[in-house]
């Protein structure tokens, strides 16, 4: 699976970027048909502390799965992200391979 990651209104440094990679490549165990994934990392222009923007977009075959979170850090969101895809993931190979056994 390729990963692709995109920083938005900053430069993200090497740490990051390799955090994000081992994280989301984690993903492959729930679902062997994960085409790619794009990581985007924004920062946002408001005052709150959460103004840092992780989205995540699966590609599998048929369909794809987007994640959206809001949090105080990076790493924060790309981990609440994952583990819902984790969830996502499982549930999606569920219903493929109900479709083949049907």
């Amino acid at each position: 699976m390729k990963v692709f990651t995109q920083s938005v209104n900053f430069n993200a440094d090497k740490e990051l970027i390799k955090f994000v990679d081992e994280k989301v490549l984690t993903l492959v165990k729930y679902h062997d048909k994960i085409v790619d994934a794009e990581v985007f990392l924004k920062v946002l222009n408001i005052s709150d502390k959460e103004n840092k923007l992780t989205e995540i977009k699966i590609n599998i075959p048929g369909s794809e799965l987007i994640i959206k979170r809001e949090t105080k850090t990076f790493e924060e969101g790309v981990n609440s992200a994952v583990d819902n895809l984790k969830r996502q993931l499982k549930r999606s190979k569920e219903k493929y391979r109900d479709s083949i056994i049907s």
